[in-house]
């Protein structure tokens, strides 16, 4: 497909008149926003108590799961990612160098690690997600629990499609 295959203009003027957009409608309006979007995420504010540690959007997955989901280890967090342990435990060691993370002995099986954030850096980490929260909140709110699903759905078949081309 290339970005020219499209209805023309008079999908465009259908869809002011409140017809549903075509694929290719849809595609091209997506293709406009994902910038804007990406732009406005990369310019929330890391919090200054953060901002020496050399955060990376890696680390943005790994810390939400462990805000919103709690404690847990590795292979729990890097099958949530969808990444090997080791590469889990690398970044789990890089943050517990920068007290980020810490880990901690599980006691009900002393051979686990349990990772979690540190409750010093806690509300910092908090406050640095807590602005996109807030947008998808007010994105998602007026949904029904269908539309959120198949929305969520999409993206990740979006990701899916875009990984499958290479990068």
């Amino acid at each position: 497909m290339s970005i020219e295959s499209g209805s023309g203009r008079g999908g465009r003027k259908a869809n002011r008149e409140g017809h549903e957009p075509g694929v290719d409608e849809a595609i091209r309006a997506l293709l406009l926003l994902m910038p804007r979007m990406v732009g406005r995420a990369k310019r929330i504010r890391v919090p200054e108590e953060l901002q020496s540690l050399a955060l990376a959007p890696r680390h943005l997955s790994l810390l939400s799961y462990l805000l919103f989901d709690g404690p847990m280890t590795v292979n729990d967090l890097a099958a949530r990612l969808e990444v090997a342990p080791t590469t889990v435990s690398l970044m789990v060691s890089e943050l517990s160098r920068k007290d980020i993370l810490e880990r901690r002995e599980d006691a009900s099986d002393r051979r686990r690690r349990i990772v979690s954030i540190t409750e010093s850096k806690r509300p910092s980490i908090d406050a640095w997600l807590a602005r996109g929260a807030r947008a998808w909140h007010q994105a998602l709110h007026p949904l029904t629990a269908e539309q959120r699903q198949m929305f969520v759905q999409t993206l990740r078949a979006y990701e899916a499609a875009m990984a499958d081309e290479g990068d």
